[in-house]
């Protein structure tokens, strides 16, 4: 497959810790200030633009969907069955936890892993108002998941690899908390365009949803570094359509999809 000039060396001309500091400010903001001007589109209407089931939708508050701010819907390609397992990799406000656990049921359970203590503290919040028994989340990075070797049926993320500098670890880490016939399903950005050498080092730009992505070919060429099996790739989404970045992302080509592998 061919890789665009991010495939190759987006996670190698940035600073991990800097990056960190920049996603944390960064989500800090959407967490305490969802209504604030941001260069994505959040909350219920975000939910509603990438059609995640309308009756999770209105069966949750605003305030489960406010800090929302993925770029697909992760559960296109695939719902996690009644009783199953789930992880949310880079979990933010819990709005994809909150519909995995209703998708799940009270019999399955729930994860979400977040390093921003804003987001943490929100979805905790937020799901001890709903009554949510099986869902928990952890503080951690997506290098080193908090959770256990072969624990998890389903992985999930929505918009967040891309805002990590060591894409590989995290799928390293994805695939050692799957059981074997696990399924990863990550919905992310892709970028068409080539990234200038200097946009590469600029933590805005990363932090903006750009710089991290990977080309189509780049993720997939990832997953199946990471030994997954039975790729499938969702089509594209313009989840930066009528938000403040649309510009940026028309630039560099920036559209979402969701991707969807096993673990054999």
């Amino acid at each position: 497959m061919a890789q665009s000039l991010t495939t190759m060396q987006a996670a190698t001309t940035v600073d991990a810790e800097a990056l960190r500091a920049g996603v944390r400010a960064k989500y800090t903001e959407v967490a305490t200030n969802p209504e604030g001007q941001f260069h994505f589109h959040t909350g219920r209407r975000l939910a509603e633009l990438l059609e995640y089931p309308a009756d999770i939708r209105a069966a949750l508050p605003d305030e489960a969907m406010a800090s929302f701010a993925g770029v697909d819907n992760p559960f296109a390609l695939g719902r996690p069955r009644v009783g199953a397992r789930v992880v949310d990799l880079g979990s933010g406000g819990g709005f994809d936890c909150f519909v995995a656990a209703a998708l799940v049921g009270a019999t399955g359970s729930v994860i979400g892993v977040d390093m921003t203590a804003a987001m943490l503290e929100r979805a905790r919040h937020v799901a001890h108002e709903l009554g949510l028994r099986n869902v928990e989340f952890r503080e951690g990075i997506l290098e080193a998941l908090p959770v256990a070797e072969g624990w998890a049926d389903v992985v999930i993320s929505n918009g967040v690899l891309n805002l990590v500098a060591d894409k590989a670890q995290v799928l390293a880490e994805a695939y050692r908390v799957l059981r074997p016939g696990g399924v990863l399903q990550f919905a992310d950005i892709a970028v068409g365009g080539d990234v200038p050498e200097a946009a590469k080092c600029d933590i805005d730009l990363w932090t903006d949803c750009i710089a991290g992505g990977l080309s189509v070919d780049g993720w997939c060429r990832l997953i199946q570094d990471a030994g997954f099996d039975e790729l499938a790739v969702g089509l594209a989404t313009d989840t930066f359509g009528g938000a403040a970045g649309e510009a940026r992302a028309r630039a560099f080509d920036v559209y979402a999809h969701t991707f969807r592998a096993v673990k054999p």
